[in-house]
């Protein structure tokens, strides 16, 4: 494997200017358009990747807009590096512009270099490094272009419809040294409705989060209410807690701004809940008896600052995998009643109904009721299989030390292509800031994970 590190040393300029050049892209979601069904940022990331890999001499094509690849190589079957190119909502906080790609200290700044475009930019270059050098591959070789992970994966679902699945493949969207198992994976709303208002103090609206998969960096909450009361409860409530308020005051009341710490919603325990803090904020004030006192008490009492829902009473936990994670990510509240979304995701050797069954249970008694509710189950591999063997070899022998593969609550598209798992890119003992403001990808590491992915697809293809 000389030849091929030493190959990606030499482009190593082309790499990192080309996760600039595509990370410069507003890739969020947006307004579906013909042949463009997720918005104008998310084509122009694909047709700037497929631009991209027909200058480096693949075979391209795009599947009408939903997802693309870039294909090299003959045979039968083909092996897959399967990645996406849609972003999350850059959200506040960035010390450097969000989209600007700027270099500092080593490192790329941008939402999307580490989750996901940076490291299918290295797998691409790494199979250009295996065909520059002519090395013999018994398979072909695709690396594709999803568009829909972070929103559904409704990409890979079009995909399915038409392309069979590759013999063997991975995704660039988690961590090293590989994944083996992940979490079933739930995103839902509880909705109630309201009919009892409390009469001393009127909440308009409660607003926050951006995207359920998020840990909410910021709320806020309109309220029609004593001034120089609620003031007093703020500033007590600050100084117990040390959250970060603001608040604006106007002839028709008061509107308090909460912030948190965003944070990915399969590792809520790394944020801090904007959302939560804004409900134990409330929960300090004295509503007359009212749907909406019952519903924050709910939370508070339920919810609060857990990750695992123990109080909620659906934790589980298993060896291989862990705690179920609990995060709820976007609340919409009004007069009429409240919405909120839920990202729940629980261990690999449970059941779906070892979850649902007690959460239902839980909220039969307060009038909650859940909607728009999604599934995705668990992905286990044994250690074992034959993709899982080839690829801890590829890392190990990077590495030079003996490794043991690992289990997550993150949902990649490793669930939604057939013998596929995550592989990468965050190596072990770097900081995780996935779906976070700052998000960045070192130089170091992207080629780290150029060389690692070109010896994988190797290997896989041979």
């Amino acid at each position: 494997m000389e030849k091929l590190f030493s190959k990606i040393d030499e482009l190593k300029d082309e790499i990192v200017k080309s996760t600039q050049e595509i990370c410069r892209i507003r890739s969020v979601e947006g307004e579906a358009k013909e042949w463009k069904p997720f918005g104008e940022g998310v084509d122009e990331a694909l047709n700037y990747a497929l631009e991209l890999s027909k200058r480096l001499g693949f075979k391209t094509v795009n599947l009408d807009g939903y997802v693309g690849y870039a294909e090299y190589g003959v045979g039968e079957d083909y092996v897959a590096v399967l990645g996406h190119l849609d972003v999350v909502p850059e959200g506040d906080g960035w010390k450097y512009p969000p989209y600007g790609a700027e270099i500092h200290d080593g490192k790329i700044y941008a939402r999307g270099t580490m989750d996901d475009k940076g490291p299918i930019i290295a797998a691409l270059y790494g199979l250009y490094a295996i065909k520059e050098l002519g090395l013999k591959l018994d398979r072909r070789v695709r690396i594709i272009f999803g568009t829909n992970e972070e929103t559904g994966s409704k990409d890979i679902e079009y995909y399915n419809r038409f392309e069979k699945p590759p013999v063997l493949g991975f995704t660039p969207d988690a961590e090293f040294p590989l994944i083996f198992g992940e979490k079933g994976l739930t995103v839902f709303d509880i909705v109630k409705d309201f009919n009892r208002e409390p009469k001393n103090i009127k909440i308009e609206y409660v607003k926050g989060g951006q995207r359920v998969n998020m840990v909410p960096d910021y709320c806020e909450a309109k309220l029609v209410v004593d001034v120089e009361y609620i003031k007093s409860i703020i500033f007590k409530h600050m100084e117990e807690t040390e959250d970060k308020i603001e608040f604006e005051v106007d002839a028709k009341g008061i509107v308090i701004k909460v912030y948190g710490v965003s944070a990915h919603g399969s590792t809520p325990e790394l944020g801090e809940n904007a959302i939560m803090k804004m409900m134990n904020l409330l929960g300090k004030l004295n509503l007359d008896d009212s749907d909406v006192k019952d519903f924050i008490s709910f939370l508070n009492k339920y919810v609060g600052f857990e990750t695992d829902g123990r109080s909620f009473g659906v934790y589980l936990e298993d060896e291989p995998s862990g705690k179920l994670s609990f995060n709820l990510g976007t609340i919409d509240l009004n007069e009429k009643g409240v919405r909120v979304g839920l990202n729940l995701r629980y261990p690999v050797t449970y059941r779906l109904e070892d979850m649902m069954n007690p959460f239902n249970e839980r909220i039969k008694e307060y009038g909650i009721r859940v909607e728009n509710f999604e599934h995705r189950a668990p992905l286990y591999f044994s250690k074992e299989h034959e993709l899982i063997k080839k690829l801890m070899k590829v890392y190990e022998d990077y590495v030079g030390q003996r490794c043991e593969p690992i289990a997550i609550g993150g949902g990649t598209y490793a669930k939604e292509m057939a013998n596929t798992v995550a592989f990468g890119p965050l190596f072990p003992g770097r900081e995780d800031v996935v779906h976070q403001a700052n998000e960045y990808i070192s130089i170091d590491d992207l080629i780290a994970c150029a060389k690692i992915y070109a010896n994988a697809i190797y290997e896989l293809a041979r």
